[in-house]
């Protein structure tokens, strides 16, 4: 019974991320089809070129956090500088965005490039496990800062947002530290065999001689050291000024829409419109479900559905503007590296 439960759930597995996306355009276009299509094209060029540009600029500035937060999670574990854990970032970020149905996420794809730098398979996964969990508990914290600032704002609409917001936060919360005792026990090792099979695939290290490599358990048991408390906390501040600078993007869009909007509104709409964008995780790239948060949150803000939607649409251009040379970047990574591998043993003639 268990067997064939499994043989039937890695088709649907499979199927997810696909029907998340039908889901997630097909939301987008009834918004934008219900809501005037003059007005959210003309918010959208009125910001501009140069208001794009700004917020391009922006998100390299979010990413760079990212990517010197996740460096901070193997400080003193491994010595190959930050410079590749930036630049694998930008590939994460761009996976994710821009290839919502790939068969392996950003995140696996990172962690498999961090070992072209020496970095071992498993401490590579275990960075990535660990980045990922602090990232989350970043977010969590602007999302509570975000529901605070939201309380100062009258209506039943803002009441019922605060809400829903706790009650998200609440559940989050539980499988946050679900994710983080996982990490800390044996229970690690369920995904051990995968892990270690791709670091041996790329990794230059010999898999035998030397010693065999350690564990992902040990990895990770490194990783969360009593002497690493200082270097974890910074990469979770690092996270935590990327979810403020994003805010950014939003104030620069408004200015250049003339919309004059107080910063602790900006940092509402930011983070309130993450939290929605992250509970719908099953659509990638939130498509849809982040323009449909800007209208309801906007509203709140007096911003009508047709800036709100263009506000959604800015913050995607900075996905397709870094996205498409980070998928570039990651293939030149892939030829690099598959130039430099060993070759093949030819076979004995006799």
């Amino acid at each position: 019974m268990s067997l064939g439960m499994g043989r039937l759930g890695r088709p649907l597995l499979r199927r997810l991320p696909l029907a998340g996306t039908v889901l997630g355009v097909a939301l987008a276009l009834w918004l934008i089809s219900t809501n005037d299509l003059a007005a959210i094209g003309a918010a959208f060029g009125r910001i501009g070129f140069f208001g794009l540009a700004g917020v391009v600029l922006v998100r390299v500035g979010l990413i760079l956090l990212c990517g010197l937060a996740w460096a901070r999670t193997l400080d003193g574990l491994a010595h190959t500088g930050s410079a590749p854990f930036v630049i694998l970032r930008f590939v994460r970020e761009g996976i994710n965005v821009l290839l919502p149905v790939a068969s392996v996420g950003g995140e696996f794809v990172g962690g498999r490039l961090l070992t072209f730098w020496g970095v071992t398979g498993t401490l590579a996964a275990a960075s990535v496990l660990a980045d990922m969990l602090i990232q989350v508990a970043s977010e969590m914290a602007f999302i509570v800062l975000g529901v605070l600032l939201l309380q100062k704002v009258e209506g039943e609409q803002a009441a019922s947002l605060a809400s829903w917001t706790l009650e998200a936060l609440a559940v989050a919360a539980i499988l946050l530290s679900a994710f983080f005792f996982l990490q800390r026990s044996g229970a690690a090792r369920l995904i051990e065999r995968r892990i270690v099979s791709l670091g041996h695939q790329v990794s230059s290290a010999p898999e035998n001689g030397g010693g065999a490599e350690p564990g992902i358990q040990a990895a990770l048991d490194s990783v969360w050291g009593r002497g690493r408390r200082f270097g974890l906390a910074k990469a979770f501040f690092l996270h935590l000024a990327a979810w403020g600078l994003g805010a950014t993007e939003i104030w620069i869009a408004l200015a250049c829409l003339g919309i004059e909007i107080g910063i602790t509104d900006v940092i509402v709409l930011e983070s309130l419109s993450q939290a929605i964008k992250s509970a719908a995780f099953p659509v990638p790239s939130g498509l849809g479900v982040q323009e449909g948060s800007f209208v309801l949150i906007g509203a709140l803000f007096g911003i009508d559905a047709g800036t709100a939607i263009a506000l959604s649409l800015v913050k995607r251009v900075p996905d397709v503007v870094l996205g498409l040379p980070s998928l570039i970047a990651w293939q030149v990574l892939e030829a690099r590296r598959a130039t430099v591998l060993p070759p093949a043993p030819v076979a004995d003639p006799r």
